[in-house]
């Protein structure tokens, strides 16, 4: 993957709904404001999740996305996707769990408007519990994506020229995430988000012994393939430094932050360009990430 700029992606909401993390965008209106404050502190990408009105949670309706997407491309160039059903979980509905095909139908269909260029396709199932939850009896869910499900997601990536992003919550998803691309002919390369977490049992705490960890493992699994330090109830501030020297990315915003951060969206991001400036690097456009996904890995 051709060098250049730090890219700075911002999470926007994630499903936890508001009585865990109360500050996370939930209308189309909401999200599109906090999409475009995050776009003009920095952040090339946008991430984030459509909700139920009446239900708060989680519902991943392809005219929800696209009317967010659109509302944030009226005003700004930044990449926008979607994420996908999480299943095995009450934090969202049920809608798309059924089958491959329903998991991902909403990606296919804003793939084939041409609204996405990333696309949201784990390689792996992974327990979800939180440390201050582990001793409760019913705490917690398993994050399910099995394989029929995930070579479905490639599939449409394939099909559309649309780049998988790879959650990598355990070390072993990156083996199995370059296995399963390189199995899929004509897929735009992967890009490896490495999870990192204080608040859930799973992965890797963020420390930079970690990150290098990841780093070795994925040069010898998809050397030259784009990665950046993300995770889910944790401050990546730490590690953005070490990210700008060895050439990856930075991922931020209130669906990894902290439950109960007080920062907005506007303002993580802001925090993240500063440290990615500190560290001798600058934020990228998103035309530089745009060029940078095309180059071969």
């Amino acid at each position: 993957m051709a060098e250049g700029a730090t890219w700075i992606e911002a999470a926007l909401n994630g499903p936890w709904g508001r009585e865990r993390q109360p500050g996370i965008p939930t209308t189309i209106e909401e999200i599109v404001a906090d999409g475009l404050a995050a776009a003009a502190e920095g952040a090339a990408v946008l991430h984030l999740h459509a909700y139920d009105p009446a239900t708060g949670r989680q519902r991943d309706d392809w005219q929800t996305y696209a009317r967010i997407i659109e509302g944030i491309r009226a005003r700004s160039d930044a990449l926008v996707y979607p994420t996908i059903p999480l299943a095995g979980s009450a934090y969202a509905d049920k809608t798309g769990e059924t089958s491959p095909a329903a998991r991902f139908a909403h990606t296919e269909e804003l793939a084939r408007r041409s609204l996405i260029e990333l696309a949201v396709v784990d390689p792996g199932s992974v327990n979800f519990v939180r440390f201050d939850e582990a001793g409760r009896d019913g705490a917690g869910f398993v994050y399910r994506n099995v394989p029929d499900e995930v070579r479905a997601g490639l599939g449409i990536c394939a099909r559309h020229g649309v780049h998988p992003g790879y959650a990598i919550y355990e070390a072993g998803f990156t083996r199995l995430g370059a296995a399963l691309a390189q199995a899929a002919p004509g897929l735009p390369v992967p890009l490896y988000r490495f999870m990192f977490s204080d608040e859930f049992a799973w992965g890797f705490p963020p420390r930079e012994h970690y990150l290098d960890a990841h780093l070795a493992l994925l040069a010898e699994a998809a050397p030259g393939a784009p990665w950046m330090v993300a995770g889910l109830g944790v401050d990546v501030r730490p590690l953005i430094g070490a990210a700008v020297a060895r050439g990856g990315h930075v991922r931020v915003g209130l669906e990894d932050a902290p439950w109960g951060t007080e920062l907005t969206n506007r303002e993580w991001v802001a925090e993240a360009a500063r440290a990615v400036r500190a560290a001798g690097g600058e934020p990228a456009t998103p035309a530089q990430v745009r060029t940078a996904l095309a180059a071969p890995a």
